[in-house]
């Protein structure tokens, strides 16, 4: 019986791991302010929400974990580190973040060719249908997109929907 291979994980940064829109006097349980310079802040300061157990939980997962965000390899310096997570790879993203005619996402076309039919988990907050079906119809391995509240980031149930997943796939 052929194995096939391990999933991947593909996380964005504002919105699963920065609880971004949430209400600056509201938020959620254990996360904690860090500056950070991503790269389209064109060098300037921002300042990010983490939560420094994620990245324990993140690397417990049956997966290998990509960055799937417009911090693109800035990820590594500003936010991994903070997490407690290695130096990841990341999908590289196309240039300025332009929903397409079709209504996806601009990371959608790019992170199917990147995995090219490996089996993937994504979360990310800016998800929809029409990137569901996109994925469904170019992607020829198993697929989770799994959006994320940006007003709360990852919480349990996510980490539960994830090793849920992979679990169904044999990990």
């Amino acid at each position: 019986m052929n194995q096939l291979p391990r999933p991947v994980l593909l996380l964005d940064v504002d919105g699963p791991l920065n609880p971004c829109h949430a209400r600056p006097e509201v938020r959620p349980a254990g996360y904690r302010p860090h500056r950070a310079e991503p790269v389209w802040a064109c060098g300037a300061s921002v300042e990010v929400w983490l939560d420094e157990a994620h990245g324990e939980r993140l690397r417990a997962l049956p997966f290998d974990l990509v960055w799937a965000t417009t911090w693109q390899d800035c990820a590594n310096r500003w936010i991994g580190p903070v997490l407690g997570l290695p130096p990841l790879p990341f999908v590289a993203l196309p240039g300025p973040a332009v929903w397409r005619p079709d209504d996806t996402s601009p990371k959608t076309w790019a992170i199917v060719s990147w995995a090219a039919g490996r089996p993937f988990a994504w979360v990310d907050d800016d998800i929809g249908e029409a990137d569901r079906a996109y994925v469904a119809a170019q992607h020829p391995g198993p697929a989770l997109l799994h959006r994320v509240h940006p007003g709360r980031g990852l919480v349990e149930t996510d980490f539960e929907v994830l090793a849920t997943w992979a679990r169904r796939l044999g990990r």
